[in-house]
C-alpha cells in the first residue's frame, strides 16, 4: 500500500511540473495551439474540469479570432473529449460534430460513436462507427464501439465480427474478451473461455460486468419462453 502512496506522489509530482512547464510553453509562445491543448488534455486528465473548460473557451476565442482553422478544430476536440468525460454528452456531441481536419475526422467519429452509445443511441452509434471504420479499419478501439452497439441492439452476429476482429491481434484486452463472452453466449456457443481469459486479464473489470451475464442469460430466457430462438 505504502508503495502504491509513493508511486501516486510521484505521479502526481510529475503532473505537477509538466502543468508548470506548459504554462511557461504557453507564456513564452501564446501562438502555437499545441500548448494549449496539450494543458487542456492534461487537466481533463487529472479530473481539473473547471480549469480545462476555461483554458480550452480562452483558447478557442483567442484562435477563432485569428481565423487559424487547424487550431479551432483541435480545440474543440478537447474540448469535446472534456465534456464527454464529465458526462455532459450533448455538449461533446455539439463540439465533435465541428471538427473539420481531415486527419481528424475518424477520432472524431469514434468519439460521436461512443457518446450515442453513452446516451443508449445505438443506431447513430452505429452509423458514425462506420464511418470512423470506413477512415480507420485497424483502430481496435472503433471495432469495440461496433461490437458494443451491436450488441446492445441484438445484432449478435455482427457484433462478434467486430470483436474477433480486434482479439485477432489484441488478445490481452479484457473487455473485448467479456463482451465476445456475451455473444458466444447469446449465440448459443461455448462461451466460458472468453469470460474466463476476461476475468484473469482484469478481475476488477469483470468483476464490475459480471452483472451483464445474467442480463443476458435472462433475455435468453425469456425469449426461450416466448418460442423465440
Amino acid at each position: 500500500m505504502e508503495k502504491e502512496t509513493k508511486q501516486q506522489e510521484a505521479q502526481k509530482r510529475q503532473s505537477e511540473q509538466l502543468v508548470h512547464q506548459l504554462v511557461a510553453a504557453i507564456d513564452a509562445e501564446p501562438n502555437k495551439f499545441n500548448n494549449y491543448y496539450e494543458l487542456g488534455s492534461l487537466l481533463t486528465r487529472l479530473h481539473d474540469y473547471t480549469q480545462a473548460e476555461e483554458l480550452f473557451l480562452k483558447a478557442l476565442g483567442l484562435f477563432e479570432t485569428r481565423g487559424d482553422e487547424r487550431a479551432v478544430t483541435f480545440l474543440k476536440y478537447g474540448l469535446g473529449n472534456l465534456y464527454y468525460e464529465v458526462d455532459q454528452v450533448d455538449k461533446a456531441i455539439k463540439y465533435y460534430n465541428q471538427v473539420e481536419d481531415e486527419k481528424m475526422k475518424a477520432d472524431a467519429y469514434l468519439m460521436l460513436a461512443q457518446s450515442y452509445v453513452k446516451k443508449g443511441q445505438y443506431k447513430q452509434a452505429v452509423m458514425y462507427g462506420l464511418t470512423a471504420h470506413e477512415l480507420e479499419e485497424s483502430d481496435p478501439e472503433i471495432s469495440q464501439v461496433l461490437g458494443d452497439a451491436l450488441l446492445a441492439l441484438g445484432e449478435f452476429e455482427q457484433a462478434k465480427k467486430y470483436y474477433d476482429r480486434i482479439l485477432v491481434r489484441h488478445p490481452g484486452r479484457a473487455d473485448t474478451q467479456f463482451d465476445r463472452g456475451l455473444v458466444a453466449m447469446a449465440l448459443g456457443e461455448p462461451y466460458q473461455p472468453y469470460l474466463e481469459q476476461a476475468q484473469q486479464l482484469n478481475p476488477d473489470y469483470y468483476k464490475k460486468s459480471e452483472k451483464r451475464i445474467a442480463k443476458i442469460e435472462k433475455t435468453l430466457q425469456e425469449l426461450g419462453d416466448k418460442g423465440g430462438h
